[in-house]
């Protein structure tokens, strides 16, 4: 499902469709829903252009651009089962879905300088206690000079003064490069064009062939059964 493809779009005549244009040379990134509504998180109650997707279209969404060229120019084409709605709804989406990814990276880069304010914070206490731990461990070799009691406690407390380092360390060295990674992903998403394929498909099976699953005959079969009984 999460293959690269490098082809440009198919031409009208093939199927109708809406939005931005698609260059030749792009990663597509495909989904298929039967709601454009699907895309979005149901409990949002904010404006359509303001909601985030659901967690499942951005799961979706973001490990196929993570499993295509960092390089690579993004689309996404939204394969949609009803037919052209409002004249507008695929600018709408693509505003709608910008928006959530524009906001998500100014998310990851808050919390990279949260983190970075955390480690400087963390390597200050750190060289405090390093030099305290050094200094009383000098004072109490000297304090029991000729005992090998004192060379002990000395070096537990430098061992234990560099031990304390490794929280500043992995944040400096490891934690900071994938968040980092995760706001440049998302610049590059909130940027990509979005254009909308009209399926109009008549299989009742359809809905089988990519993501989220929603059959187009659910909702008949209750209204089946009431005219059965």
């Amino acid at each position: 499902m999460q293959d690269q493809e490098m082809a440009s779009l198919p031409t009208p005549q093939d199927k109708p469709s809406a939005g931005d244009p698609i260059p030749s040379k792009c990663s597509i990134i495909r989904i298929h829903v039967s709601e454009l509504k699907q895309l979005f998180d149901a409990i949002d109650p904010s404006p359509f252009r303001e909601r985030d997707l659901d967690p499942k279209a951005e799961e979706f969404i973001v490990g196929w651009a993570k499993d295509l060229p960092r390089d690579a120019s993004l689309a996404l084409v939204v394969d949609l089962d009803p037919e052209a709605g409002l004249p507008d709804e695929a600018a709408v989406l693509r505003e709608a879905i910008h928006e959530f990814f524009r906001h998500r990276a100014e998310t990851y880069r808050r919390r990279l300088r949260e983190l970075f304010r955390l480690g400087r914070t963390s390597l200050l206490i750190v060289l405090v206690v390093l030099a305290g731990a050094i200094a009383l461990g000098d004072f109490l070799s000297k304090l029991m000079k000729g005992s090998g009691v004192g060379e002990i406690v000395r070096e537990s407390l430098t061992i234990g003064g560099w031990v304390s380092m490794w929280r500043p360390l992995e944040v400096f060295l490891y934690d900071w490069w994938p968040i980092r990674n995760e706001a440049r992903l998302s610049d590059r998403l909130a940027a990509m064009p979005v254009r909308i394929q009209y399926a109009n498909t008549t299989s009742r099976d359809a809905w089988r062939t990519d993501w989220p699953v929603k059959s187009p005959g659910t909702e008949k079969r209750p209204v089946e059964a009431n005219q059965r009984s």
